[in-house]
């Protein structure tokens, strides 16, 4: 395991995961580098100026840090479901004034091409693909940087498939993670293997470096991660109330009081994503059509104006089945607690 954490840059095996939509903050990345481990940037919902401006910010700490792309690999709504479904949702919306039953699809790329270009034009060490494969030009382009590349997966056939595309080392995600799952066919929901389990499925299949996520949140955990044959562990949900966290005041509380289920869910993005059940997910979960990102633009005014308002059940709660671990602190401090021992 030295030998790869050595080839990563990295002291201690653990890695501050991406977090997109606000609660991975540049100081958060950067305390994954300054624990002795790598912390990465979430580039998904900003644009290429807006990352460019994070990178700048991350920069200074001198450490590892890496970029997490969304790879285009789209779900189309259908055009029916999408408007029975703003339908449905909309008396959620009257409480903040807002006209969700009339709602067009909204379908885009997240700015693929512009962020590529950026992270082409300004290299960092390490580049993350999430929802799809990169294409190969992609690949050949980013390695002649000297970027490093990973690529996330959910079983052992998407194991292969990221080996063959040619990345340098895979995070394998498990259904216990909180937020969006990575699965390349995001119309199934991936089955509740345990971590472990799949860790040892994948290396079982592919060569590459492994990196462990979903619901690690203690040292035992991460132990038992590394011991079925992972270099490193990606943590994420246990950071979400650290000082650098930039998840929203509601968020944070209901991650405190630790009273919650946690479920995976389409209903806010109409793609699985794991976080804590609340009113939304109990009243709308079972009729959230697939549709990314058309769903998650739909629900993004309500979401924002319920985190403005403090209400935290018509927000997206996302986290892992650890979330009760999560604590308060400096993140690197964490970190370097949940690397003790190890």
């Amino acid at each position: 395991m030295s030998t790869v954490l050595d080839a990563f840059g990295m002291s201690i095996p653990i890695i501050a995961a991406p977090m997109a939509g606000g609660p991975t903050t540049p100081a958060l990345a950067g305390a994954g580098a300054v624990a002795g481990g790598m912390g990465f940037l979430a580039a998904g919902y900003k644009t290429a100026q807006q990352l460019s401006e994070q990178i700048a910010a991350v920069r200074p700490t001198g450490g590892l840090f890496g970029v997490n792309l969304f790879t285009p690999n789209p779900v189309p709504v259908d055009p029916g479901a999408f408007r029975a479904y703003a339908e449905r949702i909309q008396p959620e919306g009257d409480r903040y004034g807002l006209d969700l039953a009339h709602a067009e699809p909204r379908e885009d790329d997240d700015h693929w091409e512009e962020k590529l270009a950026l992270l082409l034009a300004d290299p960092v060490p390490v580049v993350s693909f999430t929802f799809g494969l990169p294409p190969a030009s992609a690949v050949a382009s980013l390695r002649a940087r000297g970027t490093l590349l990973v690529q996330t997966v959910t079983s052992a056939a998407e194991a292969g498939a990221g080996a063959d595309a040619g990345v340098d080392a895979l995070v394998v995600q498990a259904s216990s993670a909180g937020g969006h799952s990575g699965t390349l066919t995001p119309e199934r929901i991936p089955p509740p293997t345990p971590i472990t389990q799949l860790v040892a499925q994948v290396r079982a299949a592919v060569t590459l470096p492994l990196i462990a996520a979903g619901g690690l949140a203690s040292s035992a955990d991460i132990r038992t991660v590394l011991h079925a044959g992972a270099f490193a562990a990606a943590v994420g949900t246990v950071l979400l109330r650290s000082d650098e966290s930039g998840a929203s005041v509601p968020h944070q509380r209901a991650i405190a009081e630790g009273n919650r289920t946690t479920l995976v869910t389409r209903a806010f993005s109409g793609r699985p994503a794991r976080g804590l059940a609340n009113e939304f997910t109990d009243r709308y979960d079972e009729h959230a059509p697939h549709g990314y990102p058309a769903i998650h633009y739909l629900t993004s005014p309500l979401r924002r104006a319920a985190a403005a308002a403090g209400d935290a059940e018509r927000l997206n709660l996302w986290a892992g089945t650890g979330y009760q671990h999560a604590r308060t602190g400096p993140a690197a401090a964490i970190l370097t607690e949940l690397a003790r021992g190890l």
